[in-house]
């Protein structure tokens, strides 16, 4: 099983290219099953999940179609692929794949909605909370949907083969629950209304790329959407969104070990609370036009509480990373956890580095320590993994890093990215 060692101690300066969002990659790839003409999607990020979906999406009868990188372009750059589900061959989706993504369940909106039926294995993923699909299922129940859960599977069935137009509303935002019923309601007769929807940037860049295919929706990037059915969809052309995720990640990375990085292709937009605080820390930030640039000469790094939130709040996937910056902070933070009960995994493998961490219920209490010392740790999950990358640049002595198959579910080529801004970090293979 491969590794990743570090060493820590060296400031990060140059240019760090950002990937495509794997968090909007994935309903996007899921969203060439509502049509029978292809669908190409540019910036693809090359991880581990997006081979995954790949594979589920054969398994329906999705064509696939990788484009080569052309001679000169920069080997960073993201992935052109092509769907094409002229035929669905099958509406089921088994254990085996599902159970390997989360994301993989939200196929059943597409499918139910242009096939009328599916079967559908209940979902896998991080073990970082329950994060049931009620809200999926009480969503498609709303547009008419008939549903059984029989040996971890939903079977679901559209009565007359066509979903009907509803009022969802969510007692809570959930970014997989609007993805999947946003998808089924494309293609469903009369007018869908999802009410209290998730707005992360991820679900705008699916709705934009659903209008593009010709599906008529209103309020995107709001909590109401209002979609009117249509007949049928075709193909379009999308380019995937910036990773604001790896662009919060790398950005307290720098801040951590200091220096001067470009992340390329950044935008602020998509996650200014985190910026914001991070700036607050003592870190210096700038959009260019070229992306976000960070500085940090060098001062000390200011505590700074923080409460993870639904977009445009400070989001849970940085809650890790954060953690670790506040690590060497001059003084307490708190870090209230409100999204997942159980997302403090990562905490006992910071305190092999020497951090000082206490937990109480979904408040972490971070005292900073002058000095992180090199250790052995395992990833937990996915954004726990690169919090403890983070803690090993600045960690004195040898760092490494097991189980790191959970960062190459959401971090593409992370060694070569920090390794091209200077820091002393290897893969080794397993």
């Amino acid at each position: 099983m491969d590794r990743i060692r570090l060493v820590g101690g060296n400031p990060l300066n140059g240019e760090l290219p950002i990937s495509g969002a794997k968090n909007a990659a994935l309903p996007l790839m899921i969203a060439s099953l509502l049509t029978d003409e292809p669908l190409t999607l540019t910036n693809v990020p090359r991880l581990a999940d997006v081979t995954q979906l790949q594979r589920i999406l054969v398994n329906h009868g999705v064509g696939v179609a990788l484009e080569g990188r052309r001679r000169g372009e920069d080997d960073m750059l993201g992935q052109r692929i092509t769907f094409t589900a002229t035929d669905i061959v099958d509406t089921r989706a088994p254990y085996e794949l599902v159970s390997k993504m989360r994301a993989s369940f939200w196929v059943i909106g597409p499918l139910l909605s242009r096939e009328g039926q599916a079967q559908v294995s209940l979902p896998g993923g991080c073990a970082i909370g329950t994060r049931p699909v009620d809200f999926y299922l009480d969503g498609l129940r709303a547009l008419g949907a008939d549903i059984e859960i029989d040996a971890g599977y939903v079977h679901a069935r559209a009565p007359g083969g066509r979903l009907k137009g509803a009022t969802v509303h969510f007692p809570r935002v959930s970014v997989g629950a609007t993805h999947t019923i946003l998808m089924a309601a494309v293609l469903a007769e009369g007018r869908t209304v999802i009410e209290n929807a998730a707005c992360e940037p991820e679900v705008g860049d699916l709705a934009r790329c659903l209008v593009a295919m010709g599906a008529k929706i209103e309020g995107i990037d709001t909590h109401t959407l209002t979609v009117d059915g249509v007949e049928k969809l075709h193909g379009a052309k999308h380019a995937v969104l910036p990773d604001r995720i790896e662009t919060g990640t790398y950005a307290m990375a720098t801040a951590m070990a200091g220096g001067n990085v470009l992340l390329k292709g950044g935008r602020a937009d998509l996650l200014q609370a985190a910026l914001d605080v991070l700036g607050e820390t003592g870190a210096h930030i700038t959009q260019e036009e070229a992306g976000i640039r960070v500085t940090q000469n060098g001062n000390g790094i200011r505590p700074v509480d923080v409460e993870t939130d639904p977009f445009p709040g400070f989001p849970t996937d940085l809650q890790a990373q954060y953690m670790a910056l506040m690590t060497r902070a001059e003084g307490v933070t708190h870090i209230r956890e409100t999204i997942f009960e159980n997302r403090f995994m990562h905490v006992g493998e910071l305190a092999r580095f020497g951090a000082d961490i206490k937990i109480d219920g979904q408040v972490a209490t971070v005292t900073g320590v002058p000095e992180l010392t090199g250790a052995e740790v395992m990833a937990t999950d996915l954004r726990a993994s690169v919090s403890l990358v983070i803690a090993g640049l600045v960690a004195k002595g040898e760092t490494l890093v097991s189980r790191i198959y959970h960062l190459d579910r959401g971090f593409e080529r992370l060694e070569d990215k920090l390794g091209r801004c200077g820091a002393e970090i290897e893969r080794l293979a397993g």
